[in-house]
């Protein structure tokens, strides 16, 4: 009983020390061009299964041709994420004009 249970808590902290942040990123036409920056969460419930409230790049950009996207995952979002036990998984979204 004792190895088992030792050896769950193991492949718990594996398991958990996997795990890492993760970045989409995407540019529209030739890319950002002046560096400017605007950033919107998106707000996820269930482990990221059900959008609540999700940000929109093209509007984001405004009247912008060019410019790049990026879908984070970042530390902050991955802590709340982990004290609400997955039910409230935000993630960042940051366009580059």
């Amino acid at each position: 009983m004792k190895k088992t249970f030792f050896s769950l808590i193991l492949v718990m902290c594996m398991t958990l020390s996997l795990s890492s942040c993760y970045v989409n990123t995407f540019s529209v036409g030739e890319g950002a061009q002046t560096g400017m920056e605007v950033k919107e969460m998106n707000h996820y419930l269930i482990y990221g299964l059900a959008p609540v409230g999700v940000s929109n790049p093209a509007e984001m950009a405004g009247d912008a041709e060019d410019y790049d996207v990026t879908i984070k995952h970042s530390f902050i979002d991955g802590l709340i994420a982990s004290i609400t036990f997955g039910i409230y998984t935000p993630t960042t979204t940051i366009v580059t004009k």
